[in-house]
């Protein structure tokens, strides 16, 4: 049973991908470059004295503020009364490697076109799937961390809190919206379209196997 399994798997992952294929690739690849001129997240804080709300935008290499970064100035001062660390880029470890780790699945995507196997694809989707979960349970620990640490000597006093990861939270006085922005669709997108690539191969037939030392 566990070898006629391991050699329908075999057989699926040496499937050659067709044009229709491959043409999502391309259009993967390049939601992943557009990914890079938008925010992956926006979080919004209004208030009644802030009736317009203060704005930031969370980019996968950078952090800013709305109105020309003044928002997140505004933001950090909030965090000062509530006892909050400042919100800073240099914190974000992770802005340093996220562009690099895109930037591979780029060429991996462009790769699995020139070499035009399954394998290639679920390869990617598999990498891609970890990544993404990876990478939202490390912002829900960093929202975490910031909303539960505060310092107890501030000048405000407020119990530790959670700020939402989607949708709307109460905070103080304070309402808060987090929300995927442009680039997390983008990213959506991507594996979107493996998906795509996966299923209008699905029924091509595998590629030849190579003929063996012995036959040669």
């Amino acid at each position: 049973m566990i070898d006629s399994f391991l050699l329908r798997s075999d057989r699926f992952l040496s499937r050659h991908l067709g044009l229709t294929s491959r043409i999502f690739l391309i259009i993967a690849a390049g939601c992943l470059v557009a990914s890079f001129f938008f925010p992956l997240w926006q979080i919004r804080l209004v208030a009644p004295q802030y009736s317009q709300g203060l704005d930031l935008y969370i980019y996968a290499y950078q952090l800013e503020g709305g109105r020309d970064g003044a928002d997140l100035a505004e933001i950090n001062i909030l965090n000062h009364y509530i006892g909050m660390r400042q919100i800073q880029e240099a914190d974000f470890v992770e802005m340093r490697w996220m562009p690099f780790v895109l930037g591979l699945f780029i060429v991996l995507s462009l790769r699995a076109v020139v070499f035009g196997r399954m394998g290639n694809v679920v390869d990617i989707f598999t990498l891609f799937l970890y990544f993404g979960l990876f990478s939202m349970v490390n912002f829900y620990y960093r929202m975490y961390t910031f909303g539960t640490r505060l310092d107890p000597k501030a000048p405000m006093t407020i119990e530790p809190f959670v700020p939402t990861l989607i949708g709307q939270n109460k905070i103080a006085n304070f309402t808060q919206y987090s929300y995927p922005h442009i680039a997390s669709y983008c990213l959506a997108g991507f594996a979107l379209c493996l998906i795509l690539a996966m299923v209008f191969s699905r029924k091509k037939k595998s590629a030849a196997p190579r003929p063996s030392a012995e036959k040669r």
